[in-house]
Parts: structure tokens; sequence; C-alpha cells
């Protein structure tokens, strides 16, 4: 018998919001097939040789950067005339692997499917540097035998059961934008493997706004969640630099956080129920799922902690019941220039202990404060003076070093100016004492809108010889400087080692907590002359992870582990969390339907 609960209230409202996903089943159609984001954005180079931003959908679009093109020049010695070309769109794909008797039954569900190479192909990957490379120059040895578009949990319940009839193997995709490899179809797996894309299960099923709760599908995009949110005057505030084009079902399945965490929490505070087709297919009922809709509730291990941060081993997330809260009223930015890291990161750690954090608050580095100026248009006579005298007042008024300078960016959100100004006089009195220097809202907000931007720019470096990548953590306070310092030596050490003289490595905290805060790494290098750019760069970037472990930090904050960090989940985890989790794996899913060799590439189906 189905757990279901009847939640209908006098308070509830049904959507009516049968609106076209962001991201159409041609995925190509909006989106680059071998890149990051849309079609009409990115960074080129033009006639005149400079680099620009093209389209209209950012605040930088459709303008030139002549500072970024000299950076780029001064930093890995790029020489235009030297263009790494990728590949056409592929017109030969690895034959599908599926039998006339798979076939018919999937034509008898009623649900849309492809068999396109093309199809296959986009489902193929996430976007990590491998991924990303491959496709530009080569091809996957594997990748999904057909696509399904499921548009209803009851769907997936179909699809499952056919895939433990015809032993087939399922691997849960959304928005496609995972950076550990969880995507990757494993190689050596000779059965069928259906693509099973979420992204037209992406309706918002209801809306209590007494409560502040709703339901929705979990193929629904981040851009399109919060656009009829709003509509109803409501936010979920979850804001990962992905939401453009990321999913709700994947915020689920990595235990995803955003950048406005400090008001409304990560994924597991907003979650407050979960729908999860399991692969128990011989059970009558196989969906995993809380009977009670209340806040909290004190019944023995919370089961939707085991769905949250599966990465879609144990099943297929289908609806999400979340929180929700009104849109605030007020939205203010801000930034505040430090003389170093270290003055930036005590300030930050004072405002996390007095807990008067605003909606975000991130420390960039001196090399982040330095890309962050050189990404805008040329100055024009009048701001070329004030920026003049803002570097004077910096440098000589102030005395700080302009190769040590760091800035925080903060958002404010609030019902009030009076609430927000209260918050703000607490912070800037904070960052006061550390010699910290108010620098204006529209730099604070530039900082922040930037941010949807900076993955568009592995693209254009990848075509002129730069590999690049980003990587995260969680640290306690007390270690973060030095596994920072750690870090970027570690990683100046295996590049000198190799012959790398042209690399740049960089640091921000973006989510800040009582006891400890998130680190992003910022890695890129020329890869010009090595024999596998790829490999260099995996080399390097598991001597960091190695170092950030030795350091006391965390194997991931929040992008997961997937393929990528699977090695390291033992460690993270101890050997009971690993036969914790092979037991859960063993009962949720005993045909290994979900064999995307995620978090345990070495998990072993009895069958």
């Amino acid at each position: 018998m189905s757990n279901v609960i009847n939640t209908t209230n006098s308070t509830m409202k049904k959507s009516n919001n049968n609106f076209e996903s962001s991201i159409p089943k041609s995925r190509e159609e909006v989106l680059k097939w071998d890149g990051w984001g849309y079609k009409d954005s990115q960074f080129l180079l033009n006639s005149n040789n400079i680099v620009e931003f093209t389209g209209t959908r950012y605040p930088i679009s459709n303008q030139k950067l002549p500072y970024f093109t000299q950076w780029v020049k001064n930093v890995f010695n790029i020489e235009f005339h030297k263009h790494f070309k990728s590949q056409d769109v592929p017109r030969n794909y690895p034959e599908p692997i599926v039998s006339p008797e798979l076939m018919e039954s999937i034509e008898k569900l009623n649900i849309d499917y492809s068999l396109k190479g093309i199809d296959r192909l986009v489902r193929a990957h996430g976007h990590t540097l491998r991924e990303i490379f491959i496709l530009k120059y080569g091809m996957f040895k594997r990748i999904p035998d057909i696509v399904l578009w499921p548009k209803c949990h009851e769907d997936v319940v179909k699809i499952i059961r056919i895939c433990a009839e015809y032993q087939a193997v399922c691997i849960p995709f959304g928005g496609g934008t995972s950076v550990s490899g969880a995507a990757w179809c494993p190689v050596n797996e000779r059965r069928t493997i259906i693509s099973l894309d979420t992204t037209q299960m992406n309706q918002i099923l209801w809306i209590d706004k007494e409560n502040l709760i709703a339901c929705a599908q979990t193929g629904i995009i981040g851009q399109d969640l919060e656009r009829e949110l709003r509509q109803q005057g409501l936010t979920s505030g979850h804001e990962p630099d992905s939401y453009e084009f990321s999913s709700l079902g994947g915020w689920v399945a990595t235990r995803a956080s955003g950048m406005k965490k400090n008001t409304y929490g990560n994924i597991e505070d907003l979650v407050i129920r979960v729908r999860m087709v399991t692969g128990r297919t011989e059970d009558i009922e196989f969906t995993l799922e809380r009977g009670a809709l209340v806040p909290r509730s004190s019944c023995g291990p919370d089961f939707d902690h085991i769905i949250l941060g599966s990465e879609g081993t144990l099943g297929c997330i289908t609806e999400v019941i979340f929180k929700v809260r009104p849109l605030p009223r007020v939205t203010k930015y801000g930034s505040i220039v430090f003389p170093d890291f270290k003055s930036g990161l005590a300030a930050m750690r004072m405002v996390a202990k007095e807990r008067c954090q605003p909606s975000s608050i991130r420390l960039m580095d001196n090399e982040q404060f330095h890309f962050g100026l050189i990404l805008r248009p040329e100055s024009s006579w009048g701001s070329s003076i004030l920026d003049s005298l803002k570097h004077t007042y910096l440098t000589r008024i102030k005395c700080f070093k302009w190769d040590r300078i760091c800035v925080a960016t903060l958002l404010f959100e609030g019902d009030s100016s009076e609430e927000i100004a209260a918050k703000e006089k607490k912070i800037y009195n904070i960052a006061k004492s550390y010699n910290g220097v108010a620098a204006g809202e529209s730099n604070g907000e530039r900082g922040y809108t930037l941010t949807f931007v900076i993955a568009y720019i592995r693209d254009l470096g990848l075509e002129y010889g730069v590999v690049s990548e980003s990587f995260e953590t969680s640290v306690a306070w007390n270690r973060t400087y030095s596994l920072c310092c750690n870090v970027k030596s570690r990683v100046a050490k295996e590049c000198n080692a190799r012959g790398i003289k042209d690399f740049l490595i960089s640091c921000r905290v973006t989510q800040t907590y009582d006891t400890g805060c998130c680190v992003y790494f910022y890695m890129a290098l020329k890869y010009i002359g090595l024999k596998d750019p790829v490999g260099t760069y995996e080399q390097i970037e598991e001597a960091a992870r190695d170092e950030i472990l030795a350091s006391g930090g965390s194997l991931s904050h929040h992008h997961g582990v997937g393929k990528l960090r699977a090695s390291y989940y033992p460690e993270a985890v101890g050997q009971a969390g690993v036969s914790l989790y092979r037991a859960a794996k063993a009962h949720l899913d005993p045909h290994n339907i979900f064999a995307t060799r995620n978090l345990d590439p070495d998990y072993k189906s009895k069958l």
C-alpha cells in the first residue's frame, strides 16, 4: 500500500504552471553541446584580438574586455595565433545496446524516448575538465543507449520495473551540471544503459502559503523554480552557482549548497520530505518516503538523509517537499577591501562568531581580487580618474599593498531598510577592526553576479592551450588559513616539478558556519607541450586534494563524490560507513539497476 499522505487543506494551492522547461529535450538547441551554458553566451577573441563576451543575458554581455585580454597574455603567456579548434558535432556514435524485447516494452510505456546519437551524447557527461575535453577533441567509449523522458512519479516506477525485468541500468539525469563525473557511463557496463532525463518532470505540484512549503517534481531547473515561486511572492532561496541549469533533484542527490545559505540554509535544511523510486521492484511498494508531513520528528534515523547525497546510486528522486520564504522586500549589496587575506579571514570568522552574516558573504584572495578587476569593459575617462583615486587612497593613504589586497562581497536581504542598515553597521564595524574598508554597493553586486559567467571562461581557455577547473572543501576556522597556503604551495610545487611555468591557483571563502567555512579553489595551467594535458591536471589536482585532507579539510563541501573522488570515499566515511552504505545499496537496489558506480566504485551486486 502506498505511503502517500493526503496533505490537502484550505491553505494549499495546486499549481497550474504547465510551462516549458528552460532546458528543452533537444538541449543543444539552447545550450552548448560541448561546453558550459547558453549557445549565445561565450568569451571569444574578436577580429581585433580583444576578448569579448557575447549575448545579452549577463551584465558583461556584448562588451569588449581589453583588461582581461592583457591579463590572459600576462598570466599564461598566451599566443592567440595558436588556436585549438574543437571538433564539430559528431556524426558517428557508439551503437546502442537495446534488445528488441526491451524496445517493444519501452514503446508500450507511452513515455517519450530517443535513440538519436546527439541526445545520448549530451546525457553521457557532466562538466568535469575530462568530460569537456573529450567532447571537444574525442568521443566517450560508452554513452547511454537510450534516453527516456518521464513526466511524473508513476512514469519512473514503470521505467524501473522494466529495468528490473530486462536487467537494464538506469542513470538519472537532471541539469547535467555535475563536476564529479557522476553522469559518466561505466565503460565496462554491457547491460543496456537508460538515461532517465527528469527535465520534463518540471512542475510545481502545490504551494502551501500558510505553512510556507511547496512540492515540486525534481526535474525542475533552478531558474524555472525561482521564477514560478516569485510569481507567488515566494522564494526557495537556494541559489548555487549553477542554478540557471541545475535541477532540484540534482541539489538533493548531491547535498548542494547555495550562495544565500546564511538566510535560507543548505539543501538539507530546506527539504521537508523526499520521494524516491528504489530498485526493490520485487516489493509491492518500492518508493521510499516518510509518512508525516511535519517540520520535525523523532522516529529513528531520518531516511531522507540516506537519499540526500546518494548521487543516483540508490534510486531516482521524483518529488521534493521543501521550505519556501516570502520574497525579501529589500535587497542590498556591499563590499569590503582588506589589506590581506589573513585579515579578511579573521573578519569573516568574527562575523560568523557574532552570527550576523548577511545572506551571502564571500572573501576573495588577491588573485581573485585582480581577476575581478580585469573582467570589466574599457574604462571611460571619468571612471579611469575615479579608479586612480581609489587606488591612491588604498595604497598611499591606507598603505595597502596591491599584491596582497583581498575583497569581500556581501548580499543583504531583509524586510526593511532599517533591518539591513543595522546588520550593515555591525558587519562594517567588525571589518574596520581588521583594517577593512567599505568599497561600495556596485563592487558587491558586480562580484556577486560575475559568479554566473566564470564557468564560461574554461571553454575559451581550452581553445588557447589552458586547462582549468574548480574544487572545494570545508574546514575548521583555525585551519583555514594554513590549508589555503598549503594547497597553493603544493600546486606550485607540482607544477614546477613538471616544468609548468604558466599556472594560476587562487581561492575564495564562499560559505561560513559557526565552526568553519567552505573554501573554493580555482586552478588553471597552460597545457601546450604536455603529452597528456588532462591527466597532468588531474595528477596536480589529486595532489592538491591530498594536501586538503592532510590540512584538515573535507573531501567535498557541496560538489559531491561521484567517480572523480570515489577513491577517497572510504577514508572520508570510514570502513563502517562504507559497509553501511553497501547494506543500504543491497537492500534498496538489489538488482543494481542504479549502477552509476558513484561513491563506491568497488560495490559488486550479489546477482
